[in-house]
């Protein structure tokens, strides 16, 4: 709801005309706004002081006309535009203006079929509400679990986007279990329909535990690669900044095939436990390798694992993981191959190890770090 609408709801109330439904609805905005919004975006002073007078000119005009026992009613509409201008819903709501607020960059976000986004606070605790008020899913903590009991038809998304250096868990409404690293979204429907694929679309790094289903097989679309389950544990690293998508199989069986393509048992890279598959962005070729998985599914406990890396790479791997940026200045050092293991250190402590091992230089400046 922007701001315009809003102000023309409160007006209503103060003047008589809501519904029961149009109250219900300010009152549910009211404590949304209470409940999850930072007080210091409230950015638009000119914007804020006009939607105020404009409001509380009504409120005096009115307030004096009227018998004594409706005068809870301005009260009313005062308390609730007071709790709207405390919290920021008007100015964390999409706006008309060519200045549109900017979501915090280390905000864990989830983006609703309509546009809107809200902010998920890690300690928090709510509910997921679709456009027609319906609960239909509940977060809490750092995970958020979607219902398996409203009828839906059409498919209806959400997008779930984790920031560099945080990390959040999702359970998709036929059970399956996500885990999203960090510089990730998760696009998903909230109920996956019967006789349609369940079908995700991811941009970063996931780990799925897929539930079995045979008649309605599981898809991640990752960029221009398509890997096809029916249930099995498997992770998938498509970050855009990396020129290939890498599937490592746990448990169970995984097909790869381009978006291009129809999925053909025959034609099609079928992985087995063990194996991790690669598809070449630029050629699109796809190949396939036996490896331990553990390397490649360690970052769900926080830890670094690096196998025959670029320095390139790896730097790219702890501007995600630390949300910092690095820059390097030797290029030579860029394309060398490098191992490396850690559990739950510091950046410096990385940094500090790779010097004493590898012979690198760095400076530390705030966030950004340079590479010598």
């Amino acid at each position: 709801m922007k701001a315009t609408e809003l102000d023309r709801l409160i007006q209503k109330f103060i003047d008589g005309r809501a519904s029961p439904e149009e109250i219900a609805s300010l009152e549910k905005l009211e404590k949304d706004a209470e409940s999850g919004i930072p007080k210091d975006i409230l950015k638009n002073r000119d914007e804020e002081k006009r939607i105020r007078d404009s409001v509380f000119k009504g409120i005096n005009e009115n307030i004096f006309n009227e018998p004594r026992y409706t005068w809870w009613k301005y009260a009313s509409a005062a308390a609730i535009f007071i709790g709207f201008m405390a919290s920021g819903y008007y100015f964390w709501q999409p706006q008309e203006s060519e200045s549109p607020f900017q979501l915090p960059p280390d905000a864990i976000t989830l983006e609703h079929e309509d546009g809107s986004i809200e902010i998920l606070q890690e300690e928090g605790t709510k509910e997921v509400i679709d456009k027609t008020g319906k609960i239909v899913g509940v977060q809490n903590g750092s995970q958020i679990t979607y219902k398996d009991t409203e009828n839906f038809e059409e498919l209806i998304y959400n997008t779930l986007k984790v920031p560099y250096g945080k990390r959040f868990e999702l359970t998709l409404s036929d059970g399956t279990h996500v885990h999203l690293n960090a510089g990730t979204s998760l696009k998903y429907p909230v109920k996956f329909l019967k006789g349609q694929q369940r079908k995700v679309f991811l941009n970063g790094e996931a780990f799925f535990g897929v539930s079995k289903d045979s008649l309605h097989p599981f898809v991640v679309r990752a960029d221009e690669l398509d890997v096809r389950v029916l249930g099995t544990r498997f992770n998938v690293s498509s970050y855009p900044e990396d020129n290939r998508t890498d599937v490592v199989l746990v448990e169970g069986s995984v097909g790869m095939n381009k978006r291009t393509e129809n999925f053909n048992g025959k034609n099609n890279t079928v992985l087995k436990p063990g194996f991790m598959g690669t598809f070449y962005r630029q050629n699109g070729k796809i190949s396939k390798e036996p490896v331990v998985t553990d390397i490649y599914t360690s970052w769900m406990d926080g830890e670094l694992v690096f196998r025959n890396l670029t320095f390139e790479n790896i730097l790219k791997r702890l501007e995600r993981h630390f949300n910092v940026s690095i820059s390097i200045k030797n290029t030579d050092l860029a394309q060398e191959i490098f191992n490396a293991s850690y559990g739950h250190v510091t950046l410096e402590k990385v940094l500090e190890d790779l010097k004493l091992t590898y012979g690198i230089h760095y400076s530390i400046d705030g966030n950004f770090i340079t590479v010598y």
